[in-house]
């Protein structure tokens, strides 16, 4: 998208009211030609706004009117997209081309970080196309004038003056300070939202649960195994000991199981070589056989997984120890739960809708996930979520329908915790959408903040339609492929209500 922006007139109005662009401590501000305007030289005063976007970056120009061999400076601010953070020390090269003839100036450098300022000196009147080169890309500027003499830069210079009502300057070098980013206003579908509260439980994909192999008395080989606390896989949490019981007595049993292999054993080895000889029959070789093979799977099966100290229980996952079952010294039975070990990378949102939207669910594509402990909203996108079901009956207890998402845990959500769920529906209808982080709320009316060209922007009042928890349907008040401020709005709206820009943020000419 190239624009031009707003009428030469205009610039003197946003001059006064950041005070000709003010200064930096460690810059001087350049006004060796202010007070020299000569009649039949307007250009020194007026000034041309050009701005521009690129797939990789934003450019904002201000440029004396073009004249054949007259210099002409283009004060020239790039921003990184989408950080919208100001470039470093990239070389720029800016190219002015009119008719076929090029005049092109390389800068190794920025003045100051983001800002360059480019002296060309057009040779060939027309109209043209003023282009940036900066690494691979191409920042272009179309139907940009150049004029023969100054009488036709006068003639045509639009000199209505535009209202500054809720018109606020903030400029790019103030923008580069904070998280701040524009984008332009587009419709996109937005089907029918449906709010909700969801539960957050782990995955039980993620998750593991390691049961006594024995029965016996629990003894911690930790005493800070608490939840929360971070685990290893293969490391000792608890061990089981016989604690002096004869029922169960796994040490008993492993002497046992060694007494029968080895007996076993032996018979296995004496038949094997007489009923070579037909001394025995094939029949008792191969009972004396199984019994050897039964006793020795037994007996291995019982020295790996224990001693006579007792059995030790370790841990099959690397991960947070999302539960203890149970106390230091209790007497657990074989197959009881003793503690869950949880990795904590995915997470199952529980929620439940109300039987009026029972023929919507099956068109949910995405959700959009609010937080309520610190109201951050979170897009599917962002968490890779994706639907595992919906209930097709309700229960008895709560009426109301079961539906279940899954997403990654990249954002530090809270096991057990609530948040709100705005689950989407697919549609065919198009609406005008804001971020909410774009909107600004001032007694039960809404406001955003309109770009008119990156450092005016005009505060604006919207009526809103139904939100999906990030973004928000404008119902009127914008205009699709205007731009707005998506984040940084209290910024501009603190700069608006102060009435002054920082005397240490303006340009560098």
């Amino acid at each position: 998208m190239n624009l031009r922006l707003f009428p030469i007139a205009l610039l003197a109005i946003v001059l006064a009211a950041c005070n000709t662009h003010n200064h930096d401590n460690d810059t001087d501000h350049d006004h060796e030609h202010e007070g020299e305007h000569l009649e039949g030289e307007p250009h020194e005063h007026e000034k041309e706004l050009y701005a521009t976007y690129s797939l990789s970056y934003e450019l904002f120009a201000e440029a004396d009117v073009f004249v054949v061999g007259e210099p002409a400076n283009i004060l020239s601010h790039f921003s990184k997209l989408p950080s919208f953070k100001p470039i470093e020390s990239l070389p720029v090269t800016a190219i002015l081309s009119v008719n076929g003839n090029e005049v092109r100036q390389k800068l190794d450098a920025p003045i100051r970080k983001g800002i360059y300022s480019f002296d060309v000196t057009p040779v060939t009147a027309g109209t043209g196309t003023l282009k940036f080169l900066i690494d691979t890309a191409v920042i272009a500027v179309d139907q940009v004038r150049v004029y023969a003499n100054h009488e036709q830069a006068h003639d045509a210079a639009d000199h209505e003056e535009s209202s500054m009502v809720n018109k606020v300057v903030f400029t790019k070098e103030q923008s580069w300070k904070i998280d701040f980013k524009t984008q332009e206003v587009k419709k996109q579908p937005f089907g029918q939202i449906i709010k909700t509260v969801a539960k957050i439980e782990p995955d039980i994909t993620n998750e593991k649960v390691m049961v006594a192999k024995a029965a016996g008395i629990v003894l911690f080989t930790d005493n800070n195994l608490l939840q929360g606390k971070e685990v290893g896989a293969g490391q000792t949490l608890f061990t089981i000991t016989p604690g002096g019981l004869s029922e169960n007595n796994i040490a008993v049993k492993i002497r046992e199981a060694k007494n029968n292999f080895e007996k076993a054993e032996a018979d296995y080895l004496r038949k094997k070589e007489l009923v070579a000889d037909k001394i025995v029959s094939e029949k008792d070789f191969l009972e004396a056989k199984t019994t050897y093979e039964n006793s020795k799977a037994v007996y291995q099966n019982l020295i790996a997984n224990f001693n006579e100290g007792g059995q030790n229980v370790t841990c099959a996952i690397s991960g947070f120890v999302e539960q203890v079952f149970v106390t230091n010294g209790q007497y657990v039975e074989a197959g009881q739960p003793m503690i869950s070990v949880t990795q904590n990378r995915s997470l199952v949102l529980k929620a439940y809708v109300q039987q009026q939207y029972s023929g919507l669910l099956s068109g949910i594509f995405s959700a959009n996930i609010k937080t309520l402990y610190d109201n951050q909203s979170y897009s599917f996108e962002e968490l890779n979520g994706k639907i595992l079901s919906f209930g097709k009956s309700v229960s008895d207890d709560s009426f109301l329908i079961p539906v279940n998402l899954q997403i990654d845990n990249t954002a530090g959500f809270v096991q057990g915790s609530l948040v709100e769920v705005y689950l989407k529906t697919r549609t065919n209808a198009q609406a005008l959408t804001v971020p909410n982080t774009a909107l600004l709320e001032e007694q039960g009316n809404y406001f955003v903040y309109v770009q008119e060209t990156p450092e005016l922007f005009e505060k604006r009042l919207v009526k809103t339609g139904v939100t999906d928890g990030v973004g928000t349907e404008i119902v009127s008040g914008l205009t699709e492929g205007e731009r707005i401020v998506s984040t940084g709005a209290m910024f501009i709206k603190l700069a608006q209500a102060s009435g002054a820009l920082d005397p240490h943020s303006g340009h560098v000419h």
